[in-house]
C-alpha cells in the first residue's frame, strides 16, 4: 500500500516580513536551501520568496537549487511559488527562471 506524501502548507523564505501562514520561515539563503531539503519529498502548498534576503544575501541560490532539481527530473513539488519582493528586477528573475522550469509562480504582495 502507498502512503501519502507529507503536505506543508506554507513555507517562507524571507529576512524581514513575519509571513504569519507560514508553517516555517527561513531568514537566509542558506535557511532557504536547507528548508527546501527537509521538505525535499513534500508536497509544499505554498512558498513565498524575497529577493533581497540582506546585505549581499538573494534568493538566487535556493532558485538555483530549484532549477538544479527541475533539470535533474526532480523538481521540488510545490502548488505556487509567489514572490513578495520589493525589488522589481529582482522579482522578475525569480519568476522567469522558475516558469522557465515549469513552477507554477507569480508575483504578489505579502
Amino acid at each position: 500500500m502507498r502512503t501519502q506524501p507529507y503536505r506543508c502548507p506554507f513555507l517562507g523564505i524571507d529576512d524581514l516580513r513575519p509571513l504569519p501562514r507560514a508553517t516555517r520561515i527561513a531568514r537566509t539563503s542558506r535557511e532557504g536551501i536547507q528548508l527546501l531539503q527537509e521538505h525535499r519529498d513534500s508536497f509544499v502548498d505554498e512558498l513565498w520568496l524575497d529577493h533581497d534576503l540582506g546585505g549581499d544575501d538573494t534568493i538566487l541560490p535556493v532558485v538555483t537549487l530549484m532549477e538544479e532539481a527541475a533539470f535533474s527530473g526532480r523538481p521540488f513539488r510545490i502548488g505556487m511559488v509567489f514572490v513578495h519582493s520589493a525589488n522589481p528586477i529582482g522579482a522578475e528573475t525569480v519568476v522567469r527562471a522558475l516558469a522557465r522550469w515549469d513552477y507554477q509562480v507569480r508575483r504578489a504582495t505579502a
